[in-house]
């Protein structure tokens, strides 16, 4: 007796995400929401990592400001990749559309375990870690505040007042800097789940694209025209694959590029700062816990965007495995051209420079270690 195929459901992955923008004011017509958004953008989005900024250059030392950029850095860069993902917004949700009708093509059981299985519960675990790490990066930095002693402020900033006035308006300010992150850091989720996450949707579909390549001329009832049929269903799917990776080019292309930069300043400073800045042991655990976000923050989009490229490159093969030697010469010669289309290398590129996948993120390391011994022969 066959089973019913499970439906496969790539929204399912998205609710998460779309609820940071709700969260965030977006995607409603609601006039508070609407004020919650002109709130966040005015002093969460634009003015956070200004007075972050001026606080920068008002810092007279080495340590204060080594221990002030990794978190200016982060925030401007949040600011910077949820302005562009912002603007591109239509065009994520072209993508989800474009899943839509990819998931109503699984037919199979094979295809629906495999999706449910591994591409879903992948997806799944991508948000929920950023949620933790990045949690827990933030809680760090509040106890390193609340339990570290004396009058000092979450991050070394600028306010257009003294701060140290009165408990009140020191408080207050406190207040603001965490409210502010917490902020910034639900942005970040927004930025950084989403490209890892659709890197892994794509790749997943493309393998259950070969899975019906490879099934196609196999069946003992099948005629020339259903497998012909199914041949021309392919190439469609494949075309609506290679659109949406011409979209996340599109939507990537500079986000990313101010990813990598990010990544590569925040990771080399938060090692000096373990290393020489870091003076108690809530410093300590804010500082590791934050390295291994700003990882975290880098690797998955670049192992996802490797394995699409791996899975892109087995359609060939997919493609030869089904049964095309009994079917006519204008079916062969279709399967030819298809395959020719195939073989063409696909990558998603930061800055049109920078392809996203594993050899970027070594380099990214490399050049954070090189910046590390830079900042070791200054000390």
């Amino acid at each position: 007796m066959d089973l019913k195929p499970r439906v496969i459901r790539s929204e399912d992955i998205y609710r998460t995400y779309w609820l940071y923008w709700h969260l965030l004011g977006l995607e409603s017509n609601f006039f508070l929401n609407r004020l919650l958004d002109l709130v966040i953008t005015v002093f969460v989005t634009i003015w956070y990592p200004i007075h972050l900024i001026l606080g920068l250059f008002m810092d007279r030392s080495l340590g204060d400001i080594c221990k002030g950029l990794p978190i200016t850095a982060a925030c401007f860069f949040a600011s910077f990749k949820f302005i562009f993902f912002r603007i591109k917004l239509s065009e994520i949700k072209e993508i989800e559309i474009l899943f839509k009708e990819l998931d109503q093509r699984a037919s199979s059981q094979e295809e629906s375990e495999f999706f449910n299985q591994n591409t879903r519960r992948e997806a799944n675990f991508i948000w929920k870690s950023f949620i933790v790490a990045y949690g827990l990066s933030n809680i760090s930095a509040i106890a390193s505040v609340l339990f570290a002693g004396g009058h000092k402020l979450l991050y070394p900033a600028w306010f257009p007042y003294d701060v140290q006035a009165s408990e009140l308006i020191f408080w207050l300010s406190v207040t603001y800097q965490i409210a502010g992150v917490s902020l910034a850091i639900l942005q970040n989720l927004a930025n950084d789940s989403y490209p890892p996450m659709t890197f892994c949707v794509v790749a997943g579909h493309v393998r259950l694209l070969a899975m019906r390549l490879s099934r196609i001329g196999q069946g003992p009832e099948e005629t020339k025209y259903s497998t012909g049929k199914q041949l021309i269903e392919s190439i469609e799917d494949h075309r609506k694959l290679m659109k949406i990776v011409e979209l996340l080019r599109n939507t990537m292309n500079i986000s990313q590029l101010g990813q990598f930069i990010s990544s590569g300043v925040n990771i080399s400073i938060t090692l000096v700062n373990i290393l020489f800045f870091a003076d108690n042991k809530f410093a300590v655990t804010y500082y590791g816990v934050y390295f291994l976000s700003m990882v975290l923050e880098l690797f998955p989009c670049c192992y996802y965007g490797t394995l699409i490229s791996v899975e892109i490159n087995q359609l060939t093969y997919a493609i030869y495995s089904s049964n095309w030697m009994s079917m006519d010469r204008s079916y062969s010669r279709i399967l030819l051209i298809f395959m020719q289309l195939t073989l063409a290398e696909v990558k998603i590129k930061a800055g049109g420079m920078i392809g996203i996948g594993m050899n970027a993120f070594f380099a990214t390391v490399r050049l954070a270690y090189s910046f590390f011994t830079l900042a070791m022969s200054l000390r």
